[in-house]
């Protein structure tokens, strides 16, 4: 088995910005560093944190730790989120641990961390916005600290200074989380640029979305569609989640969390406009344009299949855009049914992704968001 070795922030990603360190290292950090001083008496400016990655530990520099008048100890860690666009960089986060004499470790939210009050997060409604990886790192560092001692039992109640106005520019009031900012993090490294925290945005919200397994959610690769969804479908807002181009990736979000409770999903909406959605007709689930050419082709090749006449395909295959192949058929005969057609297609080549689902039913929608295809 290979020696574990700390991790190395100062090398930088592939991308050539920094790493940093999670709110769960942080917190992590700061409950080792209280347990130290509660059970061992040790003041340490800096503690080694172990990483859901074997291999791996983080070193991490301790602001402060100091004993309490009511038997707690406190220990603070400086947030350092690397080259990532992150709210809480440069937040002290806290940990006050004291001994509960329960032989198990609760975990609170202390000023500054949210509590929970709406179903479909990883963490159940009522309990702190503690995400269960940093629980388990913490629940490392106490059984590290008592080195194979008994476990007394302890209380972590973790903080953020100014945390309640640190969640007000993050995504928690929208997801039903108050009182402050989440401690997150599944590998306890930041990765910088938000393309991972933007995918974890999304899972969020979906998990949200089938949080109090609802008939019915929907994706919205962007804004078209929403009305749709609002005014046609009274989806309320948190049932209809902005899934931008990770088309294949939110289907998989969906199924790992229905599979996780074991729960069924009756229609699956997914609504938008052929540009991004027709892209999958060519075995493209990340729509993004860095990633994928534009879906003309494809939508000519449904066009002849269908028995259009070969001027009219060779003017769709030609066409600059597909909002461009939607003006070319907006006013011929056999449009409306040419759409429904692909809208079925794109919902078939879904389908598998979700088996917990009962339908997949997709909804095309012009720039204007006039319906296309069956919402016509």
């Amino acid at each position: 088995m290979p020696l574990r070795r700390p991790f190395d922030l100062a090398t930088p990603a592939p991308n050539g910005l920094r790493r940093g360190r999670t709110t769960g290292s942080c917190a992590t950090a700061a409950v080792k560093a209280a347990l130290l001083l509660l059970l061992r008496g040790e003041v340490a400016g800096e503690v080694e944190v172990s990483l859901p990655d074997p291999d791996y530990y983080l070193e991490v520099p301790v602001e402060k730790v100091e004993r309490l008048a009511n038997g707690a100890v406190r220990a603070e860690v400086k947030k350092y989120g690397g080259d990532d666009p992150d709210s809480t960089d440069g937040a002290t986060i806290f940990a006050e641990v004291t001994v509960n004499h329960r032989g198990e470790v609760s975990f609170l939210a202390a000023e500054g961390v949210g509590t929970v009050t709406q179903p479909g997060l990883r963490v159940p409604p009522g309990e702190a916005a503690i995400n269960p990886v940093p629980r388990q790192m913490m629940q490392m560092a106490v059984d590290e600290v008592l080195n194979g001692s008994a476990n007394p039992g302890f209380d972590l109640a973790i903080g953020c200074i100014d945390g309640e106005k640190i969640a007000r520019r993050t995504f928690n009031p929208v997801l039903g989380i108050v009182g402050g900012i989440s401690i997150l993090g599944t590998s306890g490294i930041v990765e910088p640029m938000s393309l991972a925290a933007w995918m974890a945005s999304i899972e969020v919200y979906i998990r949200v979305a089938l949080g109090e397994q609802p008939d019915a959610i929907a994706f919205t690769p962007g804004k078209i569609g929403r009305g749709f969804a609002a005014d046609t479908l009274a989806l309320p807002k948190k049932q209809v989640v902005q899934i931008a181009n990770f088309v294949g990736t939110s289907l998989d979000y969906t199924q790992q969390a229905l599979e996780e409770v074991q729960a069924r999903l009756g229609t699956l909406w997914v609504l938008g406009h052929p540009g991004k959605l027709a892209k999958l007709l060519d075995g493209v689930w990340d729509t993004h344009s860095s990633k994928s050419g534009m879906a003309m082709n494809s939508v000519a090749a449904v066009a002849a299949e269908l028995g259009f006449a070969s001027g009219l395909v060779e003017l769709i295959e030609k066409a600059n855009t597909v909002e461009n192949i939607v003006e070319i058929l907006r006013n011929k005969a056999g449009a409306q049914a040419f759409w429904t057609d692909i809208e079925r297609r794109l919902a078939a080549l879904m389908q598998p992704r979700v088996p917990s689902v009962d339908r997949v039913a997709v909804r095309l929608f012009a720039m204007d968001g006039t319906p296309l295809g069956e919402a016509a």
